[in-house]
């Protein structure tokens, strides 16, 4: 128990000692909001709420193999309209397992070039990528820019449990990592988003953040849900983003695509 207690407080402790968003650049405070997977039907079913507030995100896809004709249309249709396609490996594997494996080499031919090759294909040609389960460390990453991505994405919790205890909530505002300062920073996290993760008023206290700090908070979710999820499922609830959305769009802040944001001078 007391090792446990030691933990939780070292966890506390350097959270608080990061806390609060960083500064930025006036007048640049957005949001870039990104979505992983391959529910690419059901995200352009979102198109109208994401045009009633001029909003653009950024679609991580993974299993590239298996998208069809009408995925593709899809996807070209929300690349039309101001979106970013991004990759989000392969298989979703664990990186670093791939990487102790096989090497740089066995990670870029399991992970990466046959995903890669379906997406030029297909027509697409990311440059941004979202770890599969935020699992990678600095050989994945050098990997990755190596192959000329410019932005990779983490994956950022403000809720922990351990064995049905709730260990921390922390409140986005306090999570400095979550804010980009537009320092052209290409290792970044996004706070997740997904049912239950966060409330609206932790988000409009975010969105306040970065409007006046002039940074970007950075989101992400999975499958857009319209009730409470069941059966394994895990996504966010489409009133939450719409929610988002409607405090970004009436704070007058920026939408960016996740490549955009080491691109902002």
């Amino acid at each position: 128990m007391n090792r446990f207690l030691w933990l939780l407080m070292a966890v506390v402790s350097g959270a608080l000692a990061s806390c609060g968003s960083p500064s930025g650049k006036p007048g640049a405070g957005g949001i870039a909001i990104s979505f992983d997977d391959h529910f690419i039907k059901e995200w352009y079913e979102l198109r109208p709420v994401f045009q009633k507030y001029n909003a653009k995100a950024t679609f991580f896809i993974t299993c590239p193999d298996s998208l069809n004709a009408e995925e593709v249309s899809m996807l070209k249709q929300l690349e039309k309209e101001g979106h970013e396609i991004g990759f989000h490996g392969t298989v979703h594997a664990k990186s670093t397992e791939l990487m102790a494996a096989g090497g740089p080499e066995g990670y870029i031919k399991a992970e990466l070039e046959p995903g890669l090759r379906h997406m030029h294909a297909a027509g697409f040609r990311p440059t941004s990528y979202a770890h599969p389960g935020g699992n990678h460390d600095d050989r994945v990453d050098s990997v990755l820019l190596a192959k000329n991505f410019t932005i990779l994405r983490d994956v950022a919790i403000s809720r922990r449990k351990f064995k049905g205890f709730q260990l921390y909530a922390w409140p986005p505002r306090w999570m400095n990592a979550i804010y980009y300062a537009f320092d052209r920073q290409q290792k970044v996290d996004a706070l997740m988003i997904d049912y239950d993760e966060v409330t609206e008023e932790e988000i409009a206290e975010a969105i306040q953040e970065v409007k006046e700090n002039g940074t970007a908070l950075m989101v992400f979710g999975h499958e857009p849900l319209y009730s409470a999820p069941s059966n394994g499922k895990y996504g966010f609830n489409v009133s939450f983003l719409a929610a988002v959305l409607r405090e970004a769009h009436s704070r007058k802040l920026k939408f960016y695509t996740m490549s955009e944001l080491p691109k902002v001078k």
